[in-house]
């Protein structure tokens, strides 16, 4: 355990968050997308849900304000069904956290893509259907920067 460090935040994707670079993508995945398949590093968290995860990830992950959209989730595949019930909880919990920029979709295929080619895939046991998001990492600025939080 560590002070101030989410509990949900085991040694992998500690060091899997710490590692990523600015750019870098991490994917947080429900209990039914294919992450052993997919993912080029794997952090496997299935006794928790994702939003509860992005709870966690957002809490020292800073997301990237380059460019306007840092967050995908992946679309419905019936557009009727968009957006999906989860994500206005994936909302809520990252405009607690400060991330002010739109939430991008992505259809089903073009999101399997992108979190096979992302840096990590976070995979969960959320149960809810479309329980999928990617994060892009920004960065962490010095102090003074008139950017800095």
């Amino acid at each position: 355990m560590l002070k101030g460090v989410d509990p949900l935040l085991g040694p992998d994707l500690l060091g899997v968050l710490r590692a990523m670079g600015h750019g870098d993508e991490l994917a947080i995945v429900d209990a039914n997308f294919p992450a052993a398949a997919r993912a080029r590093r794997l952090c496997r968290s299935e006794g928790v849900d994702a939003v509860r995860m992005l709870q966690a990830v957002v809490s020292v992950l800073p997301l990237d304000d380059f460019e306007p959209v840092a967050v995908w989730r992946m679309a419905t595949v019936n557009p009727a069904d968009d957006p999906p019930a989860i994500a206005a909880a994936f909302e809520s919990t990252l405009r607690a956290a400060g991330y002010g920029a739109p939430v991008g979709f992505l259809e089903r295929e073009a999101f399997y893509n992108r979190a096979g080619a992302a840096f990590a895939v976070a995979a969960t046991g959320e149960t809810r259907l479309y329980g999928n998001l990617i994060l892009r990492k920004g960065v962490i600025r010095p102090a003074g920067d008139r950017h800095a939080d």
